[in-house]
């Protein structure tokens, strides 16, 4: 990858230089080309400044959970860079729906439902997707693309690099990432996927919100506001 394209990567730089490596490989430079064409001569989703949207709001070093997500709604106007979240003018999405009912359990208390999870990106919440991209109404189509190889990375390098991070995986593909996480120096949390399949097979009850404020408190760090 050229200088050029290198520096056109929209990500903090805090974040490039985590995972600067990455940008020269040539995965990176392929599914750069892929996802410029497809954009080009197709609908795809979020919108490009949106890509790395789930990077803009803290450092490396200031990221207490991670929510993995698998990759991008694939509805016109609904995906806008941060897994599981969307604008507060469209309806909740099934699956945000059953993770704020989990919290209402969990806190027994009625919170806001706000469906823009911008608020818990601004305290640490790294809302990530697997994919950064999909192509309009195909879930998954640019699974194979290279992003997960990306974002993998940026996963493996937050766990040796930092310390006492959350990552919450929820469903099969989110659990497999567990292979690229030390386990003896961050938190762990797995369960059923909330999409309305398979919330109530363990979701709904999982109790990781406040398992994760808890863990935060014991090494000194500050509690996400799950509620507000």
């Amino acid at each position: 990858m050229s200088a050029s394209e290198h520096s056109n990567v929209k990500i903090p730089p805090a974040w490039k230089t985590l995972v600067e490596e990455e940008f020269e490989k040539t995965y990176f430079k392929e599914l750069s080309a892929k996802v410029r064409e497809e954009y080009l001569h197709g609908e795809v989703f979020p919108h490009p400044s949106k890509i790395f949207r789930a990077f803009d709001y803290f450092d490396p070093e200031d990221t207490k959970v991670v929510i993995l997500g698998q990759d991008p709604y694939h509805t016109p106007g609904v995906a806008h860079g941060l897994s599981f979240s969307t604008e507060s003018a469209n309806k909740i999405p099934p699956s945000l729906l059953n993770i704020f009912k989990e919290i209402e359990l969990e806190y027994g208390t009625s919170i806001n439902r706000d469906s823009d999870l911008t608020r818990w990106a601004k305290q640490g919440v790294l809302l990530l997707n697997a994919s950064l991209t999909v192509k309009s109404g195909l879930a998954n189509s640019h699974a194979k693309y290279g992003w997960h190889m990306f974002t993998d990375a940026v996963i493996k390098a937050l766990s040796a690099k930092e310390e006492n991070i959350v990552f919450m995986l929820w469903g099969a593909f989110a659990s497999k990432k567990e292979l690229e996480i030390d386990s003896s120096k961050h938190k762990i949390l797995k369960s059923v996927h909330p999409s309305p399949l398979s919330a109530h097979r363990g979701f709904l009850g999982c109790n990781h919100f406040k398992l994760a404020n808890e863990y935060l408190k014991q090494n000194n760090r500050t509690e996400i506001d799950w509620v507000s």
